[in-house]
C-alpha cells in the first residue's frame, strides 16, 4: 500500500458551517476504521495546498486524497482534470443549462459513490441552522431528475472512482443545478455515523478500489 497524502482545506478558505479542520479529521478516521481490516496505507500525511507549494514532497511518492479546489499549480493526480472541471463553476452551469436543466444557487447536496461499477447514490443532505443533517427527504419528482443528471455529468467528465457531491438547489416543481464538488466535503460529514459506509469511508474504498456493496441508512 502506498503513503497517503491528505491536502486539507486552508484555514483562509471559506467554509459555511463548522472547520475545514473537521473534513481531515473524518477522512483520518475513515482510513483508520479501514485499517482495522488490513487496507492501510504505509504513512498518512495532512498538508494545506500552501504547505504543498513550499514543500519538497512528490507526488510520485504519495497516494492523492485532495479535499479542496483550491490545489497547486504543480501537483499532478490522476483526477486532476475533474477538479479542474468543477472548480470552474459557471462553465459547467452553462454545460447543464444546454441540456435544459435550470440553474442557480442551492444549498442541498446529493452524495454520489462513482464506483468501476456503476453509481450508488446516497441520501441526499441539507443545512439546517449551524448544522448539516441525511437524510433530507425529497420526492421521486425531485430525486429521479438529480440521478439522470449526476450520472450524465459524471460520464460527461470521466470521471474517476471517488465521492462527489451534486449541489443543487429544489422546490416543490422541481429542481436546479450548482455545482459539482469531486470529493466528500464539509456537507458529508452529516454521514458520519448515519450512513454505513459514511461518505469518508466510501471515498477510501473508491480510492484503493475496495468493493462498495451498498449504502445504508
Amino acid at each position: 500500500m502506498q503513503n497517503l497524502l491528505i491536502i486539507a482545506p486552508s484555514s483562509s478558505e471559506p467554509a459555511p458551517v463548522g472547520s475545514a479542520g473537521a473534513i481531515a479529521q473524518a477522512m483520518l478516521r475513515a482510513v483508520e476504521v479501514a485499517g482495522e481490516s488490513g487496507v492501510r496505507p504505509l504513512q498518512v500525511k495532512v498538508i494545506t495546498p500552501h504547505d504543498w507549494a513550499n514543500s519538497s514532497v512528490s507526488d510520485a511518492d504519495w497516494l492523492l486524497c485532495p479535499l479542496t479546489l483550491d490545489l497547486p499549480n504543480g501537483l499532478e493526480f490522476p483526477a486532476r482534470g475533474v477538479f479542474d472541471r468543477c472548480r470552474a463553476v459557471e462553465p459547467m452551469r452553462q454545460t447543464v443549462a444546454a441540456w435544459a436543466v435550470a440553474t442557480g444557487d442551492g444549498a442541498a447536496w446529493l452524495p454520489i459513490v462513482w464506483t468501476q461499477k456503476g453509481p450508488l447514490f446516497a441520501e441526499a443532505i441539507a443545512q439546517r441552522e449551524t448544522q448539516y443533517f441525511q437524510p433530507l427527504h425529497l420526492s421521486d419528482r425531485q430525486r429521479q431528475p438529480l440521478y439522470a443528471l449526476g450520472q450524465r455529468l459524471l460520464r460527461s467528465l470521466e470521471a474517476l472512482p471517488a465521492v462527489y457531491l451534486l449541489q443543487f438547489g429544489y422546490a416543490e416543481q422541481g429542481i436546479w443545478f450548482d455545482r459539482l464538488i469531486p470529493f466528500p466535503a464539509e456537507p458529508a460529514i452529516a454521514s458520519v455515523g448515519v450512513q454505513s459506509p459514511d461518505l469518508f469511508q466510501c471515498h477510501w474504498r473508491c480510492l484503493t478500489n475496495q468493493p462498495i456493496l451498498e449504502l445504508l441508512i
